[in-house]
């Protein structure tokens, strides 16, 4: 699995004009799965997740977790993170997970997340999504879970 996680004041995903999801302070994720991806990767995701300290303490440093800021977060799949642009100008998404075990990881991602302790909303597997955040910082994260280690 992949993240792309963004600190951010606010965050937003609307589907048609609608909104539905959105968060305060804490974290957008954007989330990828890969071919070769398990419920063991999007559990330890999670958690690192949780526990990530890239919040402020008191005296301007990131020591400080989601959980400590009381922060919630906002899960988008995004199969482009398993973008390959290695040949030509087209990206293939060949490593990308099919959908249906897509949605099932991504979601496992977010309920373990749940577990953790953290607040939860989320976009809609495979619809057009419009995602508006307000990065702070900017501080903006990627995490690769190799399925092998």
């Amino acid at each position: 699995m992949r993240l792309l996680i963004q600190r951010v004041s606010q965050a937003k995903v609307s589907i048609a004009s609608e909104i539905v999801g959105r968060i305060e302070t804490g974290m957008l994720i954007m989330v990828g799965v890969g071919r070769q991806d398990s419920k063991s990767e999007a559990e330890w995701l999670a958690n690192k997740c949780a526990g990530l300290r890239i919040f402020q303490d008191e005296y301007g440093k990131t020591n400080l977790s989601l959980l400590d800021v009381g922060g919630a977060a906002l899960v988008i799949s995004q199969f482009t993170l398993y973008a390959d642009t290695s040949r030509g100008r087209r990206p293939s998404f060949i490593n990308a997970e099919l959908p249906e075990k897509a949605e099932y990881l991504v979601q496992h991602f977010a309920d373990a997340l749940t577990r953790c302790g953290v607040s939860v909303n989320h976009g809609r597997f495979g619809e057009d999504m419009q995602v508006g955040l307000v990065n702070d910082g900017p501080m903006t994260i990627w995490i690769n879970r190799d399925p092998v280690s």
